[in-house]
């Protein structure tokens, strides 16, 4: 017998006795001595299928949440800028697969080939080049990490995050933008700004050293993501009539429930592959065990950031706010992001529902301070994320206060400073804002040529 025969029939037994588990779940004992079997035969080859199929199935799910990202915010605009939301967020997509290949992924994973810093004294700047696939058809002896998985697989992953990171801008400044420069924006974010942050704590940099922990992005991605946007939407200013001189606030209504609602749900469901997959292994029985942890901590965050907004918007408003409610269960699950493994479902409950708390009290602060943002995406990601990042220290012993708390103020003011001056280049060059005439007829028209309900008007 060959050696490939050997693995063919060795993965149809293990097939086989899979498929034998559901009738043996009746019988503990018996399902346990098959578990404890299986875990003690798992070759090397099989923990490095598993690790990279995890993160193949969660890049997948990260990247549906690219169309809950479009349709929240095509909800959430009016009927005359749909199809310039759809068209920045299909963009935008893109754009991060492009450049996040041409150089994020070295700058954020430089595997010890820092350009400033090192992995002894702490990385800053990454490695320049483009990320690199293993060849085809390897064997073990090929592949770049055979203990971890295959480069393809976490590449794939990772630039899904990066993607997501992008989307988040999208919303806030959405209604008052021109495409271009909102474009030319993402690059520079998915490039350098994102990648050269997240470096700092999973490309294994000085934050990481310092002992930061975020176990999926509640800073690294999340409150980028909003600190982005809220320096694009100081620049950029509110869209015209949102505020009246004597700081009253009009009501600009979305186009579409349905759509926003659908949104949320596929955001919530994306949301299983960004959290349950960053464990990033899944070839032993204890890491199934914490994926499917993360996944059911991460479902009931979501829960109670949902309930609490929805609880607290009828004690203030006397009606419940379906937006708020919508926003609430998202920031539930940014809240969650930072330390979705180490909670129990109630804490993580919790730690979800003082998000749904932050966005129904930041909404109208924001409006307050005449920063106008239209789907509430700098409470959700911003504010939320700064909150699940503090979390951690209530549930996960090796987090440290103060750390977490310098982390969130470097990754701050670095996103923040870097990303105001891109904003404030490309308003002096080429300016952000379309004319009053082109805002008030709608970016559909005026932008992109194609009405999204060409026939309402």
């Amino acid at each position: 017998m060959n050696f490939k025969t050997s693995k063919l029939l060795g993965a149809a037994a293990l097939a086989s006795l899979l498929i034998t588990l559901p009738a043996l779940g009746q019988d503990a004992e018996v399902a346990e001595e098959v578990v404890e079997t299986l875990s003690e035969g798992v070759s090397a080859d099989v923990v490095f299928i598993l690790n990279s199929f995890l993160m193949i199935f969660g890049g997948v799910l990260v990247m549906w949440m690219a169309a809950g990202f479009a349709m929240l915010e095509a909800g959430l605009v009016r009927t005359k800028n749909v199809s310039m939301q759809l068209l920045k967020n299909i963009s935008l997509f893109s754009i991060a697969a492009i450049f996040y290949y041409l150089i994020g992924y070295n700058l954020m994973y430089p595997l010890g080939n820092w350009t400033i810093g090192s992995d002894d004294t702490g990385g800053y700047l990454g490695a320049f080049g483009i990320g690199i696939l293993e060849a085809v058809g390897i064997t073990a002896d090929d592949a770049d990490d055979f203990g971890y998985a295959a480069t393809s697989s976490d590449f794939f992953f990772q630039v899904m995050f990066c993607a997501t990171t992008a989307s988040i801008v999208s919303g806030t400044l959405a209604e008052r933008i021109k495409i271009l420069p909102f474009l030319i924006f993402t690059v520079i974010l998915t490039a350098l700004i994102y990648p050269i942050q997240a470096s700092w704590k999973w490309g294994g940099g000085f934050l990481d050293a310092m002992g930061f922990l975020d176990f999926a992005g509640s800073t690294v991605v999340h409150s980028v993501g909003g600190w982005a946007a809220l320096a694009g939407a100081i620049l950029l200013g509110a869209r015209i009539g949102k505020y009246n001189p004597d700081g009253t606030v009009n009501a600009m209504p979305g186009s579409s429930m349905p759509l926003a609602a659908l949104g949320t749900f596929i955001l919530w469901m994306g949301w299983f592959g960004f959290n349950g997959a960053s464990q990033l292994a899944m070839g032993s029985v204890g890491d199934v065990a914490d994926v499917g942890r993360i996944m059911a901590n991460t479902n009931a965050g979501a829960a109670g950031g949902a309930v609490a907004a929805l609880i607290l918007t009828a004690i203030i408003y006397k009606k419940v706010d379906l937006t708020f409610v919508l926003n609430g269960a998202l920031a539930g699950l940014v809240s969650v992001t930072a330390e979705p493994l180490t909670p129990g479902l109630g804490t993580a409950s919790l730690i979800g529902a003082v998000g749904g708390v932050i966005v129904v009290f930041a909404v109208p602060l924001l409006d307050r301070l005449k920063i106008d943002d239209v789907v509430g995406a700098i409470p959700v990601h911003l504010l939320a994320g700064i909150w699940g990042t503090i979390a951690v220290v209530f549930t996960n012993p090796d987090a440290n206060l103060g750390v977490q708390l310098l982390s969130i103020v470097v990754v701050g003011i670095f996103t923040f400073v870097a990303s105001f001056i891109v904003w404030l280049i490309l308003k002096a060059t080429m300016g952000l804002r379309p004319s009053e005439d082109d805002e008030a007829l709608g970016l559909d028209k005026a932008e992109v040529g194609v009405e999204a309900y060409p026939e309402f008007r």
